[in-house]
């Protein structure tokens, strides 16, 4: 924990976090004044200190998204069901919205899912599956709308509970389960804000297996946060209280990954969606604090106000991307239509 201003500025991205956390500073407009300091650059400015250093370090020579692929879950996935309800929208979807014609959370998230089943072209009957499938909210959407069968995994306890509670008579299936260890033969496979998990000893090993689960005249939808730059560590505040072991793939690391393995055959990027899908979710965490309080307690508060602002100030800042890649085995006879 810093324990002065300078100490707070040596530290960076984390020593900036943990002070807001504990109160030693405030903003009326926290996404404004973070999205300022990125556009200014001044991170660029600040030598890297021993946190991220550490961070550098284990991105190089430990795996510990494989080491540890449930601690992700445990420690903010099953935080609880009841946080989560009420800051996203109803269908539990808790990844970029897409707002080209909507004015809403709840019409961006449908309009997502709806993207996704169109550019995979999902019809009757298909086999689909969904790496990553969170509370479930894509596989229903599909199974109603596009007659599909589903399966998803997830390693989160209360994300599975969650989803197998709520199939709704659908023939659509969620386990709780590492990637990993699927087997099958699909039609379809989607993996919407699941990729910033796998590490980048693990983009390949990754892609390989869903190419193994794939039919030959198969596609895939990778749906993913971006970095602009090539990394191999997260973000040190994000890794220790929001997502630990996280981190964001580039182009070229994704592009690397894939080939020889998929024909990639659309790259879509509407990294700027995320910033009014994140401050949406924020007005609706703030709405609802009266009945969180009293489980989650004021530094928890702090903690995910900061987490939510300041991710909407980065991409406000083009500092990262939302990319939907659609990946075939072969190639589209003919070429592939992009859908947007």
């Amino acid at each position: 924990m810093p324990t002065s201003a300078s100490a707070v500025i040596a530290h960076g991205a984390l020593g900036l976090g943990e002070a807001y956390m504990d109160g030693w500073w405030d903003s009326p407009a926290l996404d404004q004044m973070i999205h300022r300091v990125l556009r200014a650059d001044l991170p660029s400015r600040i030598r890297p200190d021993g946190a991220v250093l550490a961070s550098m370090l284990r991105g190089a020579l430990l795996n510990p998204q494989r080491r540890h692929a449930f601690e992700v879950a445990e420690r903010h996935y099953d935080l609880g069901n009841d946080l989560y309800a009420a800051m996203l929208d109803p269908l539990m979807v808790y990844s970029c919205g897409y707002w080209k014609d909507a004015h809403d959370l709840a019409s961006a998230q449908v309009a997502k899912l709806d993207l996704v089943c169109r550019k995979m072209g999902l019809t009757p009957g298909m086999r689909v599956l969904d790496i990553g499938s969170g509370w479930g909210g894509f596989l229903r959407h599909a199974a109603r709308h596009y007659g599909i069968a589903g399966t998803g995994v997830t390693v989160s306890r209360e994300q599975a509970a969650f989803a197998d509670a709520h199939r709704e008579g659908l023939p659509i299936e969620t386990f709780l389960m590492d990637y990993q260890d699927l087997e099958g033969r699909f039609d379809r496979i989607v993996s919407i804000g699941m990729f910033e998990h796998v590490g980048h000893k693990n983009y390949r090993a990754y892609l390989e297996k869903a190419r193994s689960l794939l039919a030959e005249d198969g596609l895939m939808l990778l749906h993913t946060i971006g970095g602009n730059l090539t990394t191999t560590h997260g973000d040190p505040w994000l890794e220790k209280y929001i997502f630990p072991n996280g981190m964001l793939p580039s182009q070229r690391q994704i592009g690397q990954a894939a080939e020889g393995l998929f024909v990639v055959e659309d790259w879509h990027n509407f990294g700027a969606d995320y910033d009014p899908t994140l401050m949406a979710w924020h007005d609706n965490f703030e709405r609802a604090w009266p009945q969180l309080e009293g489980r989650y307690g004021a530094r928890f508060r702090r903690m995910w106000r900061y987490y939510l602002l300041s991710l909407a100030a980065v991409f406000r800042a083009r500092r990262a991307q939302l990319w939907q890649v659609v990946l075939s085995p072969e190639g589209v006879p003919g070429g592939y239509i992009s859908v947007r």
